[in-house]
């Protein structure tokens, strides 16, 4: 389908890169993305991914706005708070395009109903704050191979790395249970809300995030595929590691792996 005038002004600047033009932001407007938690890292992938022209977003959080959610999460204002974070999402994304279709799921994504809310989709943005919901979401883009997204953020740094464990390829690129084979015990990892996170911190996640996701769905540059990015906010430094697979996981490993 042949972009609208409007669209054309909208996306001028995308058109303008030759990596992208009319054509890559015609495949923005028919992609499907899952988000997984409209949260510190989902909030600002959410405005860039629907800003950019993604065609449908399916957001999945079941909490609802805190009134301490608004140091970070830049999705929200003061009048959302007791509503529900994917359904005040949808909203802030109405106003900001016409051209993003929005569901909004309003509860949690577990090992039992992942497969269901994730099928159809594209490509998979996981900004899910506990192991469990990761590990769901995990498994099951592997079984549906979809391309994932996944990122975490700590008091003043973060990490991000793209997942395509199902690509054929040599050597076999890893799923995020290689990465972290099991959860930590309880309490081995504090949650925000113990510990604290400065604001942009997750800014700066959700917008590499963002990007990640629109060069998976472009294929653009180089994927964050089989590494690892680690920011570090203090020091102001980024710095990518090697991630391998490994054939014992129990996802994606030689004895859990589909067929």
């Amino acid at each position: 389908m042949a972009l609208s005038p409007d669209q054309k002004e909208r996306y001028a600047r995308h058109i303008l890169l030759k990596e992208v033009g009319g054509q890559g932001q015609q495949k923005l407007l028919s992609a499907r993305v899952a988000l997984v938690g409209a949260g510190g890292i989902g909030a600002p992938a959410l405005l860039y991914l629907a800003a950019a022209g993604v065609g449908a977003v399916t957001i999945i959080d079941d909490d609802d706005v805190a009134l301490s959610n608004l140091q970070r999460q830049v999705l929200f204002q003061t009048s959302d708070v007791g509503r529900s974070k994917a359904e005040r999402a949808g909203a802030a994304v109405g106003r900001l395009t016409p051209d993003c279709q929005v569901r909004a799921h309003r509860g949690r994504l577990t090992a039992e109903n992942a497969a269901a809310l994730l099928r159809g989709h594209d490509l998979v943005l996981d900004g899910s704050d506990n192991f469990e919901t990761r590990f769901a979401v995990n498994h099951a883009c592997f079984e549906l191979a979809i391309p994932l997204i996944s990122a975490a953020v700590g008091r003043f740094d973060g990490q991000l790395a793209t997942f395509r464990p199902f690509a054929k390829q040599s050597p076999r690129l890893p799923c995020y249970q290689c990465l972290v084979p099991e959860a930590p015990p309880p309490g081995a990892v504090p949650r925000c809300e113990e510990e604290g996170v400065l604001g942009a911190v997750t800014g700066v996640l959700g917008s590499l995030a963002a990007l990640e996701a629109l060069k998976e769905l472009l294929s653009l540059g180089d994927s964050l595929a089989g590494r690892l990015l680690i920011y570090d906010g203090l020091a102001s430094a980024a710095r990518t590691i090697k991630l391998p697979h490994d054939p014992a996981c129990p996802t994606c490993g030689d004895a859990g792996a589909r067929g």
